[in-house]
């Protein structure tokens, strides 16, 4: 089996988070590059037959603009922090019509200690966000097969990436799973040690995750009328 991370690529992500500035990265601009992009780029090209099994409608893109790898530079347009680099890579192997509809997506995390694998959609706006909700209203048992099976929350958990206080208008509060229509976000992952990232299994147990994963995002897709 292939390995791809090493822990020069951890050590990288940890020495960026120490420096984070223009002059420290263009210093270090080719470890980022060989430790860090090249490899997750020869991932994300690696995963592409096993996710092309699972669904003809999922990409994993290793073009190094505009396809699955997210952009080192943060967006510090509107943040008070103006740290101008992510100290991870993530990668998101997105739905083909990603650019027209809101949609799930797998995803795969890189930062020393806080590594992992997950699926699902994020904060989405609040339109999308009653749909979900209502399908998930209107399809209970389907969702708990998705989202609550045993054999699922043994492994994943779901993210509770902020809720709402009180249950959504329009829900009776004894709904069984009301707690997940207070949600803003539907995700599951679990995490993944170091020495997962940079041991000669990665590409394995992501395959593993790419199908334990695929019932909930087919879910999700159901609940915004996208195909699987």
């Amino acid at each position: 089996m292939s390995i791809y991370f090493e822990q020069r690529s951890l050590r990288f992500l940890q020495q960026l988070a120490d420096n984070n500035n223009k002059t420290w990265f263009d210093q270090h601009r080719s470890d980022y590059e060989r430790f860090v992009r090249e490899p997750f780029l020869r991932l994300i090209a690696d995963l592409q037959p096993a996710l092309a099994k699972i669904s003809p409608h999922f990409q994993a893109d290793p073009r190094i603009v505009g396809g699955s790898l997210f952009r080192i530079h943060r967006d510090i347009r509107y943040s008070h922090d103006k740290s101008p680099y992510k100290p991870w890579q993530g990668a998101r192997l997105f739905h083909e019509r990603r650019r027209e509809v809101p949609s799930p997506a797998f995803y795969l995390h890189l930062q020393p200690g806080a590594s992992f694998v997950g699926a699902g959609l994020w904060q989405p706006e609040t339109p999308v966000q009653y749909r979900i909700r209502q399908f998930i209203f209107d399809n209970p048992a389907s969702w708990e097969a998705a989202a609550h099976a045993s054999a699922v929350r043994k492994r994943y958990a779901l993210d509770r990436g902020g809720s709402l206080r009180r249950p959504p208008r329009g829900f009776p509060a004894d709904f069984a799973h009301i707690d997940d229509l207070k949600l803003r976000s539907w995700a599951l992952s679990r995490p993944l040690e170091d020495a997962v990232m940079t041991g000669p299994e990665l590409r394995c147990q992501i395959e593993a995750d790419l199908r334990a994963l695929a019932p909930f995002v087919d879910y999700l897709c159901a609940a915004l009328d996208l195909e699987f």
